[in-house]
């Protein structure tokens, strides 16, 4: 997934689009050194790492 896949997809989640760009970059290298910490793939540090920004979004919709 490059970097513009990954910002529609934080757009897609709730993610502001101004700021998809530079959360897809941010999103991207955290998930690089998760994986690299963690002993997991890319793909499962960077599933974890969307999941938690969604709850995320979810919750400021909501007013938590």
């Amino acid at each position: 997934m490059d970097l513009t896949q990954l910002a529609a997809l934080l757009v897609g989640l709730g993610c502001p689009a101004e700021k998809s760009a530079e959360m897809a970059a941010q999103l991207d290298k955290r998930a690089r050194q998760l994986a690299e910490a963690k002993g997991r793939s890319y793909e499962d540090a960077l599933g974890h790492l969307l999941k938690l920004m969604q709850q995320g979004w979810a919750a400021k919709e909501k007013g938590v």
